[in-house]
């Protein structure tokens, strides 16, 4: 197979992507690259392999015959590269090498913080963290391009969740069950109200991270993750600092997030408030594949993810 020794295994990271988002314009932003280029690339794969990957269709993109059993062999390609890769780091002592894929929770992004400020800073250091969504976190791993991850769902959803991390082999750990808080302003007309009712936030505007709702269920369950479809108020954001800074400049603006360590309240001049609702019950897993075996990094992190966990989970609120 002659075309094996020209072919760029970087093009296999293209398509694969392609066939995750089923989009073109979504893998190439998800790929930070413009989507001439990438769908050039995608050309250039086809031509070298002699067959089409994807058919284009005005839905977006899907997978040809030989495509799927093609990307089937590509992903094990890239796995085995990773695992390599891991191996190579591991071998050489002088690297403290770490990566995961997290939700956008400030315990989560604390923790790492600290982990990362606890790390030799005399040795070398390859640390590769990024925030995203439950499916795209499962795919993360699935595939080989990260080792750890953590994952946020509705608990009403969990059976899905443990059938799809088992279809997939990973497993899990648990790090706790929570309940939605409201985060807002201190001048927020709701801050200084007892019991606040979910109806209540109806006129103000919510804040939502841009890339966690949407539909993940089979087909015939298809829920949306934002039960909230009565809000007619929404500012969608992409990072958790941009939504600081929303919450504390804009006193009518609100949230719904898992409790936030008492610094980033006082940073920020916030406060978080208890307020029943359906689908507010989360849940976070720790989840890594079945083959994979944790190193001592890692397990520093785990200890460090806890501790930070504890900070929060402890505490009583309104």
């Amino acid at each position: 197979m002659r075309w094996v020794s020209i072919m760029n295994t970087l093009h296999f990271k293209y398509a694969i992507e392609v066939e995750r988002t089923k989009s073109i314009s979504q893998a190439a932003e998800n790929l930070f690259m413009g989507q001439p280029n990438l769908s050039k690339a995608i050309k250039e794969l086809e031509k070298t392999l002699g067959f089409a990957i994807f058919e284009r269709t005005p839905k977006g993109v899907v997978k040809t015959q030989k495509g799927s059993e093609f990307l089937v062999y590509a992903r094990n390609v890239m796995l085995q590269i990773e695992k390599m890769e891991a191996l190579s780091d591991r071998a050489n002592e002088n690297v403290q090498s770490f990566n995961i894929s997290i939700p956008r929770a400030s315990y989560i992004t604390g923790a790492v913080t600290q982990f990362v400020s606890e790390l030799d800073q005399t040795l070398d250091i390859n640390v590769n963290v990024q925030e995203t969504n439950a499916m795209r976190t499962i795919g993360n791993i699935t595939n080989g391009a990260f080792n750890l991850g953590i994952i946020r769902y509705q608990k009403e959803y969990e059976n899905y969740f443990f059938n799809y991390l088992s279809e997939k082999q990973l497993t899990y750990e648990p790090i706790w069950e929570f309940e939605y808080l409201a985060v807002m302003s201190e001048n927020h007309p709701l801050a200084n109200v007892d019991n606040i009712e979910h109806d209540g936030f109806k006129k103000y505007t919510e804040i939502v991270h841009k890339d966690t709702s949407g539909p993940y269920m089979p087909k015939g369950n298809v829920q949306n993750h934002n039960h909230d479809k009565d809000i007619s108020k929404k500012i969608y954001v992409c990072e958790r600092c941009s939504q600081f800074d929303l919450l504390s400049a804009i006193p009518t603006t609100y949230m719904w997030v898992c409790p936030i360590p008492e610094k980033w309240l006082v940073k920020y001049n916030l406060i978080q408030r208890k307020c029943k609702a359906p689908g507010h019950v989360h849940k976070d897993l720790l989840i890594f594949s079945k083959s994979y075996k944790l190193t001592e990094v890692d397990f520093r992190f785990v200890n460090i993810l806890f501790e930070s966990k504890n900070e929060v989970s402890f505490k009583e609120y309104k």
